[in-house]
């Protein structure tokens, strides 16, 4: 990205929206910006392979893996507002297991880029289905989107459900059953 440009492409928009890009409150929130959405689009400029930097162990254990309540941000591609809300991750290993951390990071990749939920869940489930060659995948993703809560219906208690499952997680109810109940039953 080419911080200068989007900071001039800021500055441009503030003159439009009635504002003086020159005055005190102002006058770094071009470059400010411009440095934010670098970071908010990150995800376009990384890669899994660098995420999970060989962070994939042999494991002869056949159990559900279960990472819950990763926070997600990210921006609507429609508004470029953000939404935000929870991410959980689970998967049958096979033979290999994932570094724990790995699971956030990949969330985060994706997370990082103009998405709307639906696609940013799949996106995860795949990836780890593939990184790990599980038996099966399972993300819900629970999130509230600012593009509803600020302008448009203005609903402020809308929270957006969305789930992608893979493998024995789609194929096999009990499976399927087992992940859902799991993410359902919190400690104490």
């Amino acid at each position: 990205m080419n911080r200068e440009r989007v900071a001039e492409l800021v500055r441009e928009l503030l003159v439009e929206l009635g504002e003086d890009p020159e005055r005190e409150g102002l006058e770094k929130t071009p470059l400010r910006v411009a440095k934010a959405y670098e970071f908010f689009t990150s995800g376009y400029s990384g890669s899994v392979d660098e995420i999970v930097n060989k962070a994939v162990f042999e494991s002869h254990a056949n159990n559900m893996i279960i990472l819950r309540d990763i926070e997600v941000f990210s921006l609507c591609e429609h508004h470029m507002l953000p939404f935000f809300g929870r991410c959980h991750v689970g998967y049958v290993a096979k033979d290999k297991v994932l570094g724990l951390s790995k699971l956030a990071r990949i969330v985060d990749l994706y997370a990082r880029r103009l998405q709307v939920q639906e696609r940013l869940t799949d996106q995860v489930a795949r990836e780890i289905m593939t990184v790990t060659n599980a038996e099966g995948v399972g993300v819900v993703m629970e999130c509230r989107h600012l593009c509803m809560m600020m302008r448009g219906v203005e609903k402020q208690n809308s929270v957006m459900t969305t789930s992608s499952v893979l493998g024995d997680f789609h194929d096999d109810p009990p499976v399927r059953a087992e992940f859902l109940h799991l993410l359902n039953h919190r400690q104490s």
